[in-house]
């Protein structure tokens, strides 16, 4: 039987000085036609937790940074 351990990881903003998205006033946020260059912040944390064995379950965007889940097999 395969197993996992999860891990919940947030980011500030201030994290990702380059990564632009945008909140409503409801709270929803998405990125929206971002260049490539200015997700260079948001892939590095996904290659190095990719590097450590994590694969990311779901990321959310807020106003005030990235919440991450992440599992991996242990």
């Amino acid at each position: 039987m395969v197993r996992f351990e999860y891990e919940i990881t947030t980011h500030p903003a201030e994290e990702f000085s380059k990564l632009i998205y945008f909140c409503s006033d409801q709270g929803e946020c998405a990125l929206n036609d971002l260049p490539p260059n200015q997700m260079k912040g948001l892939v590095k944390l996904l290659n190095q937790r990719g590097d450590e064995g994590w694969e990311l379950i779901e990321i959310f965007f807020g106003k005030d940074g990235i919440v991450a889940f992440w599992k991996r097999e242990v």
